[in-house]
Formats: structure tokens, C-alpha cells, sequence
């Protein structure tokens, strides 16, 4: 037995089966590159799922975190630390907002803008105790904690963990007419992807999302964009949210903010909102710790000089060039996405999207299926054109002539 299936066999013996990722061992990582334990090297078009988006071992980032390590890791929000001022006032303003509220998964980020969005439609909005409602849309993936999953329409993470948590309207995303129907006097959000990832990377209508702005605008509804995946670079923009010039009540962050190095979150607002919280309502042990914060913040320069977004919206626009030609050999049925970030439906005589990957695995690719029938790419924003290109390459040759 080799390597490779001896700890795969491990992981399985010893693990909740609550992943089934491919049967690859990842030993070490560089920018787009991974090395498995045999040595074999493979192109990550997955990025983490978005959370690398500036690569592995970004060198910048790793000395960041390694300066901070040799200093303090975590004093709790029981103390202040030198770190937290800078990094909710550089956050703050990346976001044009005024107050950061720090968390660590985005699944907590989600969770803490469902509280604070209650909060808000209490203490602000008036909303009877108890009756807030909050409007989200249909194969949305906020997350899966027990509150996330009771307004997910995916069958999958909602099998067998109710009772649900009350307090929610799904309509169909994209559809104007039905957010409209659905916001009532005790609605205080509507919480949306500006593009939903889990789904397949799908964008929604041109003028959707603005129409929503004005539409909570008018209702007195909370904008909350969940900008976790889609958020600080990867779409070719700060926030997916940009390209509709659309600037939401709270932005929901995570994956990147941590450089793939911490797990970072945050939900980002005015101080409207975010104000209404008093001591011991809310929090997290580590949320806004010293480290986290170090890397953040280099994060945020690094985004602030803009490099990494005119990269992604650059390569973004070679990369659906690329795959919609692949649509007209009626072997792909629809790519969608922005920027360094697809949804590519493969036609089912090809395979499902699980076997795609894994034949892509064979030739040294790695990406992630989702939906059955699709395959997502979402690549470090940092690849090199002609690795983009190879990995490409490889998609053709596993789709066949």
C-alpha cells in the first residue's frame, strides 16, 4: 500500500465522514503549487475555497504571522491589544463602514450578522419581540451551523438536524417580484450572496442586486452581503458586490481576511448597527486576536494597493474566455462566474463533476465539484498565466475532442 492510500485509509478510520475529499495527501504548498507525500505536484484551482486567494506561503503574509507569533498570539477580548484598534479601523474603512465586529469562521461571521440584524430590528426598527424575519435566498450556502441550515434549500445539510431555527423566508434568487412579496413591516434583513458559490458560481440577473439595495432602502431593511467567498479580490473587485456598484448595510467576510494562514472573520456595518450590542451579548474567545489581526492586516495593504484585484480581473477575463469556448464543442453546457472564479456545468455524457475531478487529479489538477454536474475554479489570485493556461490545458484533454 502506498503512502498516499495508507493515511487516506487512516483519515477514514479516524475522521467523521463529513468530508469526501479526493485521495490526494498534501505534504507542502507554494503559491498555485501543491506537493502530495509521494512528491507529485498538482496546479490548485481551488484555492481553498477562495481562502487562499494570495497563495500558499505567501511570503509577505507568513512573515507577518511569524513576527507576531514571536510576540503575543491571544489575550482574549478580556484585554485590549495592540493589534485590534488598527485592524477594525483599517477594516472598517476597506469597507466604507464605521465598526467591525470580529469573529473567526465564516459560518460565526453569518451567525453574528443574523444576531446582530435582530438586534438591530428590535432596538432600531421596532419590531415586536420575537417577529423578526429575515429573507434569504434559494441555494444559498451561508454555512452549517443549525441556524444556517434551517433556511439551506440543500436537502443534504438539512437531513435529520431539526427542529429548525424559525425566523426565515427563502425566495428564489435573482427574482425581484418574489423579495419584494416577501418583505413585510417585520422583515430586518435580507441576507444574500452577491454570487452564490456553493450553487455553482451563479450570478445573478444584471440589476438585481441593485434593486434589492433600493428595495430595503425603501422598507427599512438591512442589505447583508455575504462577501465570505466572493469577497476581497477574487471577483476582480474589493467585493463582488462593487460590480453593481452596490454598497450593502453589513458586510458578512471571512476565508481571505486570514490569509489562508488564520481563520479570520468579521461583520463590518455602521455604527447604527453594529451599537446596539452591549457587553456580554456577544463575542468569541479568539475573535480579534493578536495574530489574527497581524495577518489581517497585511491583507489589507496588500489589497489596498490594488495589484491583486486588476490581477484577478485581468486573468478572470482569459479564464471565462477560455472555458466559454469549451460551450461551443457541446462539451460544456454553461460557465458562469466573475473574475478568477467558474462555475463550468460539464455535460453529463462526460461524466459527473466528482469523476471530472478526479481524472483532472490524474493529470495534476485539483478542483472541487459541487451540484452534481459542475465543476468550480477559483485559483490563488497569484497564478501565473501559463499555469492558468496548463490547467486548462487539462481540462480539454479530460473532456476529450
Amino acid at each position: 500500500m502506498s503512502t498516499t492510500d495508507s493515511l487516506v485509509a487512516a483519515a477514514e478510520a479516524h475522521s467523521a465522514p463529513t468530508y469526501r475529499p479526493l485521495p490526494v495527501v498534501v505534504a507542502a504548498a507554494d503559491g498555485a503549487w501543491m506537493t502530495d507525500v509521494e512528491g507529485r505536484r498538482y496546479l490548485d484551482l481551488l484555492a481553498g475555497y477562495s481562502a487562499l486567494n494570495f497563495g500558499h506561503g505567501n511570503r509577505r503574509l507568513l512573515d507577518a504571522a511569524k513576527a507576531q507569533l514571536e510576540r503575543v498570539t491571544l489575550t482574549s477580548r478580556a484585554f485590549h491589544h495592540d493589534r485590534f484598534a488598527d485592524f477594525c479601523a483599517q477594516l472598517a474603512e476597506l469597507c466604507g463602514m464605521e465598526m467591525v465586529l470580529p469573529m473567526n469562521t465564516g459560518a460565526e461571521a453569518v451567525e453574528t450578522a443574523v444576531k446582530t440584524a435582530r438586534k438591530w430590528g428590535y432596538r432600531v426598527k421596532g419590531v415586536p419581540a420575537g417577529m423578526a424575519k429575515i429573507v434569504v435566498a434559494g441555494n444559498n450556502f451561508h454555512g452549517r451551523t443549525t441556524t444556517i441550515i434551517s433556511f439551506s434549500t440543500d436537502t443534504e445539510a438539512r437531513a435529520d438536524f431539526g427542529p429548525y431555527t424559525p425566523g426565515f423566508e427563502i425566495v428564489p434568487y435573482g427574482d425581484l417580484t418574489a423579495m419584494r412579496s416577501a418583505l413585510t413591516e417585520n422583515t430586518v434583513a435580507v441576507l444574500l450572496e452577491p454570487i452564490q458559490g456553493e450553487a455553482g458560481v451563479v450570478v445573478p440577473p444584471a440589476g438585481y442586486l441593485p434593486a434589492v439595495r433600493k428595495l430595503t432602502r425603501e422598507r427599512n431593511v438591512l442589505f447583508v452581503a455575504d462577501e465570505i467567498q466572493s469577497g476581497l479580490g477574487r471577483t476582480g473587485r474589493t467585493f463582488a458586490c462593487e460590480h453593481e456598484g452596490v454598497v450593502p448595510d453589513v458586510y458578512v467576510l471571512g476565508k481571505a481576511l486570514g490569509g489562508g494562514i488564520v481563520p479570520v472573520s468579521a461583520v463590518v456595518s455602521s455604527a447604527e448597527v453594529l451599537g446596539v450590542f452591549r457587553p456580554g451579548e456577544h463575542g468569541s474567545t479568539f475573535g480579534g486576536n493578536p495574530l489574527a489581526c497581524a495577518v489581517a492586516l497585511e491583507v489589507m495593504a496588500m489589497l489596498r494597493s490594488g495589484e491583486y484585484q486588476a490581477r484577478a480581473a485581468e486573468l478572470g477575463d482569459h479564464l471565462h474566455r477560455e472555458l466559454a469556448a469549451l460551450t461551443g464543442t457541446g462539451r460544456v453546457t454553461q460557465v458562469r462566474g466573475r473574475g478568477l472564479w467558474a462555475g463550468v456545468d460539464v455535460h453529463p455524457r462526460y461524466g459527473t463533476g466528482r469523476e471530472i475531478c478526479e481524472k483532472l487529479m490524474d493529470r495534476g489538477v485539483l478542483v472541487k465539484d459541487t451540484r452534481r454536474s459542475t465543476i468550480r475554479i477559483a485559483p490563488p489570485l497569484v497564478i501565473a498565466k501559463e499555469d492558468l493556461d496548463w490547467g486548462i490545458a487539462q481540462l480539454r484533454g479530460v473532456l476529450g475532442p
